[in-house]
């Protein structure tokens, strides 16, 4: 059994429907398109959603091929999430490389054990929500 451990981002909310995640050191910007009431000056959520899944797999893509001893030149990884009501009912994944299909398929199933976005998602984590008092760490 391997060990428990924790990752954590916090978001504020920055006025409008825009909100700063802070991720480790970095700042990023969330926010909706302006027909949805945001200002556009960042991805929306669902947008970071596919693209944790795109480049968390492009990653592990590229693990899966170092162990291979390959290089893959040319990678890109793309998510398309299919909407229905409030929620990605399916999201497809395809890859590009320069190499051949036959040479980037096989490293698919290393890719699929290693990537923990994809992985979370196959196995829905228990999600809780829970109101803390201000100032609670």
């Amino acid at each position: 059994m391997s060990a428990v451990e924790q990752r954590a981002v916090a978001a504020r909310w920055d006025g409008g429907m825009r909100a700063v995640v802070r991720a480790g050191p970095f700042d990023i910007i969330v926010d909706e398109p302006e027909s949805a009431g945001g200002t556009n000056l960042g991805p929306q959520p669902t947008d970071l959603l596919l693209a944790s899944i795109a480049s968390c797999f492009t990653l592990a893509l590229v693990y899966a091929a170092g162990k291979a001893g390959l290089e893959l030149t040319g990678l890109r990884v793309r998510a398309v999430g299919t909407y229905q009501g409030m929620r990605f009912t399916r999201i497809d994944v395809s890859i590009t490389s320069e190499l051949p299909s036959e040479a980037v398929e096989p490293l698919i199933p290393v890719a699929e054990r290693v990537c923990y976005v994809t992985n979370t998602l196959r196995r829905l984590p228990q999600l809780r929500v829970e109101v803390v008092p201000a100032g609670a760490p």
